[in-house]
């Protein structure tokens, strides 16, 4: 047998009740594209959010989103190389980087100094 029922998914797995909440950008032909975060690894993931609330919460209500299913997000997700699915994320900024035409921070200057 090659297809599972419901009945078969197992009981500790947790899924999203319902379709997600998927961020989404306009493409260079007009439609739309999934928009991929990376995780606290830097690797890429899908995201999916459970409400409109969660996703306006961590990329802000100018966000497009679509509605999509898990399975249909990993399906559309895979041929571009992204494997993992992120439900519900919530915002970490990245931390900052030095623009090579910036100073040196008075932390860095004071470690430099120090370092003499």
């Amino acid at each position: 047998m090659d297809s599972l029922a419901i009945e078969d998914a197992d009981p500790e797995e947790r899924r999203p009740a319902g379709p997600l909440y998927v961020p989404v950008r306009l493409g260079s032909a007009g439609g739309h594209q999934l928009r991929f975060l990376r995780d606290e690894f830097g690797a890429r993931t899908a995201v999916g959010f459970t409400s409109p609330d969660r996703l306006n919460a961590v990329l802000g209500r100018d966000q497009n989103w679509i509605r999509l299913a898990e399975p249909a997000l990993r399906a559309l997700s895979a041929p571009l190389g992204v494997t993992v699915v992120t439900v519900d994320p919530l915002l970490a900024p990245p931390a900052p980087r030095r623009r090579h035409n910036q100073t040196p921070s008075a932390c860095t200057r004071r470690d430099h100094a120090l370092s003499r």
